[in-house]
């Protein structure tokens, strides 16, 4: 098996901090290199950039990032402690704020797919937002 193929996992835990969003990328970024998918770096960055920020900007609590490589697939996730679903993405004729409001389109528009999920295991509440990016697009 290369390292392309064997299946692995990482999560980072972060504080509630904008400067997360830049320790993800660039964990994000390493990660991919060293598991030799320098081909998925710049859209994953950019996927992973949008899910940490929201968890950061729109919750109080802290949040995680979590990386999943399996079967040809890379799962790009991020936690947090607010059970409440992420907002709909805007088409991308709607969005007019550049500073917000058009996260999850490009997630939309850049992933293979993506989805959210709210948790409540063992008493811990939260939600995590997920999207994938396949190299056999």
């Amino acid at each position: 098996m290369t390292a392309a193929t064997t299946p692995w996992e990482y999560c980072l835990y972060i504080p509630n901090d904008p400067r997360a969003v830049t320790v993800s990328r660039r964990t994000l970024r390493l990660a991919l290199t060293l598991h030799g998918l320098i081909r998925l770096v710049d859209t994953a960055e950019l996927l992973a950039a949008e899910l940490v920020s929201n968890a950061v900007r729109h919750t109080k609590g802290p949040a995680a990032l979590r990386l999943r490589w399996a079967v040809g697939v890379l799962r790009i996730s991020a936690w947090d402690t607010d059970p409440a679903p992420p907002e709909p993405p805007l088409p991308p004729d709607r969005v007019t704020d550049l500073e917000g409001g058009r996260g999850l389109a490009l997630v939309k528009a850049c992933a293979d797919l993506w989805g959210w999920q709210p948790l409540a295991r063992e008493g811990n509440r939260g939600k995590v937002v997920w999207c994938e990016l396949s190299t056999a697009a």
